[in-house]
């Protein structure tokens, strides 16, 4: 709403101009924005746009360099897919993200230059890209069959419960993380948890990995900055660090533990 113009008047003026006024109606300063509308994307392209809330029932992606802003959350439903980590793309979610039995959730892409040889590169052309991506809450997945989260800013925890792919590796990659990482239950080929800076704590457990190249090597827990504790229990075949001499210990705040204690700079 604009201020009302104030006029200066004198004597009887400025009774009659009070007297006027006062069943005078208030004007606005122009036209409002409207609202930004709810999108389920059921297949296809998300595109630049803000959205109320983004509904994920089918296989979708987002454009190349969208600009992409949403007020409230975004759900993957079961079975469905998002795909924000195969081109760059700026993303804001001002709550959770959600991920569905059956689902794809995957966000961000990021050069090797951010993390060596095991970064979640965008595809070609565009590999020495990189998104933007910021999430206001939490990132909570269920049972869902994949996911990528890389280089993504997280104001609240990732958790991440049950899912897993017989041929597709899961990453979590190069993120800030104000809260908690919590992995449980998961039966999944690969997993790394790798380059992230967390507030809180950093858990796995009960996770069987099945290493197709049969390296035995298990889940990869290394070069993270954790405020806390690192603890990893009921891993199979193991944990190990990361992929060099360089890669293969954690900052820890507090206390590493279980299968992880030895993957913690003294």
């Amino acid at each position: 709403m604009a201020k009302a113009k104030r006029h200066r008047v004198f004597g009887v003026l400025a009774v009659v101009g009070a007297l006027a006024l006062a069943g005078a109606p208030a004007y606005a300063g122009g036209p409002q924005a409207p609202k930004p509308a709810a999108l389920t994307c059921s297949g296809g392209e998300i595109g630049s746009g803000t959205y109320a809330s983004i509904n994920v029932t089918g296989p979708c992606s987002v454009a190349n360099g969208a600009v992409i802003k949403v007020v409230g959350n975004i759900n993957v439903r079961p079975g469905a897919m998002l795909d924000a980590q195969s081109v760059p793309s700026t993303i804001s979610v001002g709550r959770n993200v959600t991920g569905a039995t059956g689902s794809l959730v995957g966000l961000g892409c990021q050069p090797t230059s951010l993390t060596g040889n095991s970064a979640h590169a965008c595809l070609e052309p565009f590999e020495e890209e990189h998104s933007t991506i910021a999430v206001g809450g939490n990132i909570s997945l269920t049972d869902v069959s994949v996911v990528a989260l890389n280089g993504l800013t997280v104001g609240g925890n990732i958790t991440v419960n049950g899912g897993g792919s017989a041929d597709i590796p899961w990453s979590i990659k190069n993120n800030k993380i104000a809260g908690n990482v919590t992995l449980s239950g998961q039966s999944t080929n690969w997993i790394g948890v790798l380059f992230n800076k967390v507030g809180k704590n950093v858990t796995l457990s009960n996770i069987a990995i099945n290493d197709p190249d049969g390296s035995g090597n298990g889940a990869y827990v290394g070069t993270n900055v954790i405020a806390r504790n690192l603890t990893c229990t009921g891993v199979t075949p193991k944990i190990s660090g990361g992929f060099g001499p360089n890669q293969a210990t954690n900052t820890v705040g507090r206390n590493a533990n279980g299968q992880c204690a030895a993957l913690a700079k003294p």
